[in-house]
């Protein structure tokens, strides 16, 4: 039999993939679905809105210039291409116009029902049009310098996602000329929405944007001119970060330079109100160098990202989402020593169903533990503000050698791991940036303790980041052992990280770039040469990404030769589903709910044999290629048949929040094609974990 490492895949590469750009779009179509759907809680349905929009951002920010730049350049690329750039460019224009239409549609008249109201320029009355007048008096007129643009004057430099003001006038200024064109460029400092007093709003909550605010004002920016045309704008522009790590003496430093410089990289994107002028948007396309399809006319605030600011603002916890308080991990007793009950046995615990602060448990007992001699951990989102981080400049302050492998460049958070790398060196922690070309986005944490007459480590790895908040949004597992072979690998993958030194065969952990992707392969090879043979095999993959080809056809083939494989892959994902001939083995689900899914749990039977791995990577190219990462094994059964029960089992038959990928390609929302009770995965864990905390 042929294993599907040697296998050609000639013939397979005929097998059309989804685009992963497509895809993502899509997912996020999941999530706009929410927005929608009345059973959720108001203010929950507008986060949803304004998480949307806050994914586009980032998509323009990050993917949509490498399409761009393609259909602009006359290189021939498989990937990019002017077809690709008007492809993710139509379904862009969708996507943004359905968002739209639920905030016009859906959205202000569910809100007006509460007696919640964002105002337009027409929907004040005298008293609130006079109370406008004074705010923008006070508090935005100060602060806004129109620029009227002449050859003394060019276009100002606009950053990226600010808001701004495009205004044509008629007349001349103060020196005469006809200069007919100033930019009005709005400080970030100023909120984007204002709520009234009550002795003015009575018994409603008035919220006013800053846009509408300005809107109503402008002529006042311009005495003896005639305000003729005006829009609202903002461009988008790319903020991938590009340092070349090989010509650079400290990586640090010249990152802190380019992130100066990222407010005003290639615009990508421009957003303009619907009612825009002809005239006015196409004199923004020509200033920006952006084609037609880059221009978004909106039935709204250009960014809707600044919509969040309704939420504390309207207040009403009876239109969030009832608090949910994550239990303490079940399996700690917090009058214990952790490293005594690890001793024992592997701890796992389930985020944000148990509660971040087990692993801070476990750091703050090290940091205070007299035999703990080192400690060290990777850094990659962690925040400006962590207890985390605080604790490990605590270790150093106690004398115990602290080594933090700080991921620079984990994109938007490059400011922040900048300043905690300054501040552990500062008071002398050891502060390495991991291996030039690859980011280190495994997450792991290492002490070192003396017990009698020998050194135990301890590791603590996740599927998540070191980041408290996002341990309250995202489903993650972090995982506890003192197993030998795991500790002993983690410890010689710090050393490489820091010395760059030749690293050795680990025992247990998969290790990306060197050995991930081809031991996948040879996982789904081993089940697929089961089934061959006539023995049972399964698999099933949850992550939060498939975007790697190699994996996908590996998937593709072994489907073929007949394992049945489901995947739970929350975003984008190329490989179709259940399309005869190609993949009717392997069903695609997506989970979108209250919580951000956000685990990698891989399991594989072959036969008898069943294999069940955590990871820090999902199954992109740049994860099995361009970033350290990691793939552990669960040997402990009970808590093997756990995993399975909770993030696998459960998911496979949520019928509230999964959607199932058709041969088509596209997704349909599960619960509208089934009868009876509606299940839900995050709901049964948050009950079952919830219930332990009485």
């Amino acid at each position: 039999m042929q294993p599907i490492s040697n296998f050609s895949l000639s013939s397979e590469r005929s097998v059309q993939l989804i685009d992963r750009d497509l895809s993502f779009l899509a997912f996020n179509r999941r999530v706009l679905a929410l927005s929608q759907q009345s059973t959720i809680p108001l203010l929950e349905r507008l986060r949803y809105l304004c998480i949307v929009s806050s994914n586009l951002d980032e998509f323009f920010e990050v993917r949509a210039s490498l399409h761009l730049s393609a259909s602009k350049s006359e290189i021939e690329n498989p990937q990019y291409s002017a077809q690709s750039y008007a492809n993710i460019s139509h379904a862009a224009h969708q996507l943004v116009e359905d968002q739209y239409r639920v905030y016009n549609d859906n959205l202000i008249p569910a809100f007006a029902k509460k007696g919640i109201h964002i105002l337009g320029y027409n929907e004040r009355n005298f008293e609130q049009t006079a109370w406008v007048k004074k705010y923008f008096d006070q508090e935005v007129r100060p602060l806004l310098i129109p620029v009227g643009l002449d050859p003394a004057h060019p276009f100002p430099q606009v950053a990226n996602k600010s808001l701004n003001f495009i205004v044509r006038l008629k007349g001349k200024d103060a020196l005469g000329r006809h200069n007919e064109i100033a930019i009005v460029k709005v400080p970030r400092v100023l909120p984007r929405l204002v709520k009234l007093p009550s002795k003015i709003s009575k018994n409603q909550t008035l919220l006013i944007s800053l846009s509408s605010i300005i809107r109503a004002h402008l002529k006042d920016l311009f005495e003896g001119r005639e305000v003729v045309h005006f829009s609202q704008f903002r461009v988008t522009r790319n903020s991938d970060l590009s340092v070349d790590e090989e010509d650079v003496r400290n990586l640090r430093t010249a990152l802190r330079q380019s992130l100066e410089h990222r407010q005003y990289g290639e615009a990508v994107r421009l957003e303009v109100s619907a009612g825009c002028t002809e005239y006015l948007s196409e004199f923004l396309l020509r200033e920006f160098d952006l084609p037609k399809e880059a221009l978004y006319p909106v039935q709204g605030p250009v960014n809707l990202v600044r919509l969040n600011q309704a939420i504390d603002l309207v207040g009403n916890p009876a239109l969030l989402f009832k608090p949910y308080a994550a239990s303490f991990p079940v399996q700690l007793n917090p009058n214990l020593s952790i490293f005594e009950q690890v001793s024992q046995s592997d701890i796992l615990f389930h985020q944000p169903f148990e509660s971040f602060d087990g692993v801070l448990a476990f750091l703050r007992e090290a940091v205070n533990d007299p035999n703990v001699l080192a400690i060290k951990q990777t850094i990659y989102r962690t925040g400006s503000n962590s207890e985390l981080m605080d604790l490990l400049r605590q270790a150093v302050i106690k004398g115990k050698e602290v080594t933090a492998v700080v991921e620079l460049k984990a994109r938007f958070d490059e400011e922040a791991n900048i300043n905690w790398a300054d501040r552990l060196e500062q008071i002398g922690a050891q502060v390495v940036y991991g291996v030039v070309g690859l980011k280190t986005h495994a997450k792991m944490l290492l002490i070192t303790r003396r017990e009698g007459k020998y050194l135990r480590r301890y590791a603590h790895l996740s599927t998540g980041n070191y980041n408290p908040i996002t341990a309250k949004l995202y489903t993650d597992i972090s995982f506890l052992t003192k197993d030998p072979d795991i500790t002993s690998d983690v410890e010689n993958i710090f050393i490489h990280l820091a010395s760059q030194s030749t690293l050795p065969k680990l025992k247990t952990i998969w290790l990306a770039p060197f050995a991930l992707q081809n031991n996948l392969v040879a996982a789904i090879d081993k089940v697929a040469k089961q089934v061959r043979a006539g023995k049972e095999g399964r698999i099933v993959l949850k992550m939060n990404s498939l975007t790697d080809e190699r994996l996908a056809h590996a998937l593709i083939q072994a489907a073929k030769w007949g394992v049945n494989i489901d995947l739970i892959v929350r975003g984008a994902c190329i490989l179709p589903a259940q399309v005869p001939g190609v993949s009717e083995r392997i069903k695609v689900r997506s989970i979108v709910g209250r919580f951000l899914e956000h685990t990698r749990v891989f399991y594989f039977r072959s036969g008898e044999e069943e294999s069940l791995y955590l990871s820090s990577a999902d199954w992109m190219n740049r994860n099995m290629l361009r970033r350290i990462e990691l793939v552990w094994p669960i040997k402990n059964e009970t808590l093997k048949r756990r995993v399975i029960d909770e993030c696998l089992v459960a998911y496979l038959y949520d019928t509230k929040d999964a959607w199932e990928l058709e041969p088509t390609g596209q997704y349909t929302l599960v619960s509208e094609k089934t009868d009876g009770p509606k299940l839900s995965a995050q709901q049964a864990l948050m009950l079952r974990y919830g219930a332990r905390r009485i």
